[in-house]
């Protein structure tokens, strides 16, 4: 049996305020919320980019970084970062780091729905290769970090826009491993 995921509901000033079922809350008036977005890199200083799966609700089969989600009520973000990878991309991590704390986007795509999230950047390190789920990874690849940012640079409308958005000047893009 599977549970609901529960998001976290902020403030403008983003303190917590309340939780809803995340199944309801993206819409096309969504409320501000608590999310995460993480860059993996592999030994080689390599970066994960994942296309979403076309069943996805918000920006189906688009290209953005190698994981994102939701912590739960309680739930560390550093825990959350590790649960996604391994729900998502079959992945366990090592050396997740907080690149970006203060990280907030809003955008609405082609459908009309709204993301509207604080949401905090991380990097880590990749330990094997991914095993992605289907019905949250359509494609992935493994980019150099110089040429996921001309890529972006090019067609940003290829990319999610919290990758588009985060991507700017990011450290962990400009190469090197976390």
């Amino acid at each position: 049996m599977t549970t609901a995921e529960t998001v976290v509901l902020l403030t403008e000033d983003g303190e917590p305020v309340g939780t809803a079922d995340k199944a309801t809350v993206h819409t096309h008036d969504t409320p501000l919320h608590l999310a995460f977005s993480c860059h993996v890199l592999d030994a080689d200083g390599m970066v994960l980019v994942t296309r979403r799966a076309l069943a996805k609700k918000t920006w189906p089969g688009v290209w953005t970084n190698s994981v994102c989600g939701h912590p739960g009520p309680g739930e560390s973000m550093e825990d959350a970062v590790r649960r996604r990878a391994r729900d998502e991309l079959g992945l366990e991590l090592a050396d997740v780091r907080l690149v970006a704390p203060d990280f907030r986007y809003r955008a609405t795509d082609a459908s009309g729905i709204v993301e509207n999230e604080i949401c905090p950047v991380h990097t880590a390190r990749a330990v094997g290769l991914p095993r992605p789920n289907p019905d949250e990874v359509m494609d992935h690849a493994w980019v150099e970090p110089d040429a996921l940012r001309r890529a972006i640079d090019a067609a940003p409308w290829a990319f999610s826009p919290w990758l588009v958005s985060s991507a700017v000047d990011l450290p962990h893009l400009q190469g090197g491993v976390p």
